[in-house]
């Protein structure tokens, strides 16, 4: 199949969509919406715009005539992007440069890329002089970055996501993800008795105090069982602010806390583990501003060692991985109960960075192993 890549078409996809500023926030997915029908229309493609928000489109496409005796294969794919600092990129953000064999711009590999050598997938296949073995849905959401409350969520939500299997093109570096990390961010909200600063006894710092707190979490070890895939939970306090003044003692601080934790473990259980390492003669509220459950699929389940194989067949060597962090793909094996697949071009290292970039081979690797998926799923 890759000899069949055009790999022009598909960097040129990826560079009009990381034209496309979709920063979140605010996101402005709606922007993306032309681009994305545009490329999908030469499949006859039907299509239909959920929106919750003004502005936070998500796309909703099924390439040609839906067959009932075939399945359904999602493809799951975010267009918004994290923000920008434009000071520390020597490349523009949203210029698509290619450089010796790489497209640089936020979204090339996270996950702007992906969508392109999706739609790619379906040219390539018809310069085979063949079709999809399955019926291609394209979900391109919105909010995926901000926790996906106006896409993916929200299409669950309303019975959009119908289907046997879903594929996600985040980056992998075409491994094939089957479990991820689920998410708590918190805030914490200490509180003090403010007092003059030149008697700091005379008062109760809430500094002092969220500093207690802070040692308790910060990459703390909530012990075994180890996730074979995942690992431990981990706790980050990665924002912490406070007080009022130099000369006066804090009579607050909030901090917020990022909580990675494993299958199986739910709000309720998150808060309370956080809870139970906190001082309780510290006064303090805690807020859940998301939370997200962790997923996973079995590695042995079929349409991993799909995914897998089709890999293979285009010239990879996947491994089975679990990441650290968490995708819209929770919701389609969680609320959605879909066997739910992240294997994507690009490395994550490149995602939320300065100068990201996806290599032109990796974006024509992609394009031809979705290709033999398509292919494959459902014969």
């Amino acid at each position: 199949m890759r000899h069949l890549v055009d790999d022009r078409a598909v960097v040129g996809l990826t560079q009009a969509l990381v034209a496309i500023d979709t920063q979140n926030p605010p996101g402005n997915e709606h922007a993306a919406i032309g681009t994305c029908r545009d490329a999908l229309a030469p499949f006859d493609a039907a299509f239909e715009e959920f929106e919750i928000a003004a502005g936070r489109t998500s796309l909703l496409a099924t390439v040609g005539e839906p067959d009932p005796a075939k399945p359904t294969l999602i493809v799951n794919g975010h267009l918004d992007v994290v923000p920008v600092d434009f000071s520390g990129w020597k490349h523009d953000p949203f210029g698509g440069e290619e450089v010796d064999g790489k497209v640089y711009g936020r979204g090339t590999a996270d996950m702007k890329g992906g969508i392109a050598a999706a739609v790619e997938a379906l040219h390539v296949l018809r310069r085979a002089g063949t079709e999809p073995a399955c019926n291609v849905v394209f979900h391109l959401v919105a909010d995926e970055e901000r926790g996906g409350v106006f896409g993916t969520d929200a299409l669950v939500a309303a019975g959009k996501v119908k289907g046997d299997a879903c594929l996600v093109p985040e980056p992998t570096g075409m491994d094939v993800c089957v479990a991820e990390r689920g998410l708590l961010v918190a805030e914490v909200h200490v509180h003090g008795r403010p007092a003059h600063g030149s008697e700091p006894r005379n008062g109760v710092s809430a500094i002092e105090h969220a500093a207690k707190i802070v040692l308790a979490l910060h990459a703390a070890d909530f012990g075994p069982p180890d996730h074979d895939l995942l690992g431990r939970p981990t706790v980050n306090v990665g924002v912490i602010t406070g007080g009022s003044g130099h000369n006066t003692v804090a009579e607050q601080c909030v901090m917020q806390v990022d909580r990675r934790v494993l299958p199986g473990v739910t709000r309720d259980d998150a808060v309370a583990q956080l809870k139970a390492r906190i001082d309780p003669e510290i006064e303090y509220d805690l807020d859940v501003v998301v939370f997200g459950e962790a997923s996973e699929l079995d590695p042995n389940h079929p349409f991993a060692e799909q995914v897998r194989a089709a890999v293979i067949r285009t010239g990879g060597e996947p491994r089975i991985i679990g990441m650290s962090f968490t995708t819209d793909a929770r919701f389609v094996r969680n609320q959605a109960g879909i066997p739910a697949v992240v294997c994507g071009p690009g490395g994550i290292a490149q995602a939320h960075t300065f100068d990201e970039f996806v290599t032109i081979d990796a974006l024509v690797h992609a394009s031809a192993a979705y290709a033999e998926l398509y292919s494959t799923f459902g014969a």
